[in-house]
C-alpha cells in the first residue's frame, strides 16, 4: 500500500469525509491517553512488545482525533499519515518528522504483529513510549490551535 498518496487514499475510500466532530476528536484523544497508560504498564511489567503496540495505538488515536476534528474517517492506518502530510505538513503547520515517526511505529507494529521472530528490547520500548507521549502532545497542540480546548475535550 505504500505507493498510495493522499489522493489515492481518497479515491479508494480509505479516507472518507464525515461530519466534523469535536466530540469524537476528544474521545479519540482520551483513548490515546488510555493506550499510553497501557504502554507504560506494559513497559513497567517487562512486556516490551505489548508496550510498543500500545504506544503505536496511542499515536494512532491521537492522529485520528485530528481527522475526526476535520471531518474525516480513516479505513487505513497508512492513510492517516498521508492525511497529516497533505493537510498539515505541506502547509507547514506540522513538522514532517511527526508523520515519519507515525509511519515508523506503524511499520514496527506491523512487523511486531505478523513476524514470528520480532522481539523488542527494553530500550526500543522505552523510546516508543517516550515518542508516543511526545506525539500525543503534538497532536493536542495542533488541535488546541484549531480550537479544541487544550486538546483534551
Amino acid at each position: 500500500m505504500s505507493h498510495y498518496d493522499y489522493q489515492s487514499c481518497i479515491d479508494k475510500g480509505l479516507l472518507r469525509p464525515v461530519p466534523a466532530s469535536r466530540e469524537n476528536a476528544g474521545r479519540s484523544l482520551k483513548t490515546a491517553h488510555r493506550w499510553l497508560e497501557e504502554a507504560m504498564r506494559g513497559f513497567e511489567g517487562g512486556a516490551f512488545n505489548s508496550s510498543v503496540l500500545a504506544s503505536y495505538t496511542a499515536m494512532f488515536h491521537s492522529a485520528r482525533a485530528v481527522l475526526f476534528f476535520d471531518g474525516f474517517r480513516e479505513k487505513s492506518h497508512f492513510c492517516i499519515a498521508r492525511y497529516l502530510e497533505e493537510k498539515y505538513v505541506k502547509t507547514k503547520v506540522v513538522e514532517a518528522s511527526w508523520v515519519h515517526l507515525l509511519d515508523h511505529y506503524r511499520e514496527l507494529r506491523h512487523e511486531d504483529q505478523y513476524s514470528m521472530t520480532f522481539l523488542t528490547i527494553k530500550d526500543e520500548a522505552r523510546k516508543a513510549l517516550d515518542m508516543a507521549g511526545a506525539f500525543i502532545k503534538r497532536m493536542e497542540t495542533l488541535l488546541g490551535s484549531k480550537g479544541l480546548s487544550g486538546g483534551r475535550a
